[in-house]
């Protein structure tokens, strides 16, 4: 199966710190890739670099249609952010913190984005941001202000306005990690959802129960390299490599 996001060789360092050494990743058409690894290993810079939040310096990524190969980006600044953007408009991302505009109602979050960035039909656009919000839990709450819900459903509304833009991919940082534990399982239902609902999603998470779940793919990075790959079977329940190993015996193990 033709991989629906591909990104191969990426390269990336914040001055002397090389963060990514030729990272590649695929994703077929409906897949969930799951990148898991130590903190600092450069899992967020990955998602970061596929959605052109972050300039590589070299490598191609690829999603659907629209490719830029950030090694060779036109000299022109306006042509390179022009490129970069295509690119970005091609998925929705999904921060550690949910990033809402305090001040405007939740509706008014998921129109943001298909209406003044896409220009989209407003109207067109209310009636899918409604069944979005129906679709993760919060029917009822369109008028509500972000300050008006807990940390769970901003999350979930999150969720909801990065689908508003129609994207080919969705990516997720993380998406749990500020969350009270309690909270954590909504979040999580509403990705399962996804997933089972044909969802392309590239998830950077330490939920490893989760991943061993829903990942068709599981990517283990450490020191800027992707150390291991392979379904989620191998590399969570019998991992060949060493590192991958005592990553997983840390995490899972009790205290």
């Amino acid at each position: 199966m033709s991989a629906l996001l591909e990104a191969t060789g990426l390269q990336k360092s914040f001055g002397e710190n090389h963060v990514l050494r030729g990272v590649d990743v695929a994703v077929p058409t409906g897949g969930v890739s799951v990148l898991i690894g130590p903190s600092g290993s450069g899992k967020t810079t990955v998602l970061r670099c596929l959605n052109a939040l972050e300039r590589p310096e070299a490598g191609t990524v690829r999603i659907g249609g629209v490719a830029v190969d950030f090694g060779a980006l036109p000299a022109r600044r306006r042509a390179a952010q022009r490129a970069e953007a295509a690119l970005r408009a091609q998925s929705g991302m999904v921060f550690q913190s949910h990033h809402l505009f305090p001040h405007r109602t939740v509706l008014e979050n998921l129109l943001e984005g298909p209406v003044v960035v896409q220009g989209r039909p407003r109207e067109e656009v209310r009636a899918e941001a409604l069944a979005l919000l129906e679709r993760v839990g919060l029917a009822g709450r369109e008028d509500s202000l972000p300050s008006q819900l807990s940390g769970g459903q901003q999350q979930r509304v999150g969720i909801a306005r990065a689908l508003a833009i129609r994207p080919q991919v969705v990516l997720f940082d993380e998406p749990t990690s500020s969350l009270d534990p309690e909270l954590v399982g909504e979040v999580l239902a509403v990705m399962r959802d996804l997933a089972d609902g044909g969802t392309t999603m590239v998830v950077v998470t330490h939920e490893i129960r989760f991943a061993q779940q829903v990942a068709d793919e599981v990517l283990f990075l450490d020191g800027g390299v992707v150390v291991e790959r392979g379904p989620a079977a191998q590399v969570i329940a019998d991992p060949r490599e060493e590192r991958t190993r005592r990553f997983l015996r840390r995490l899972l193990e009790p205290l």
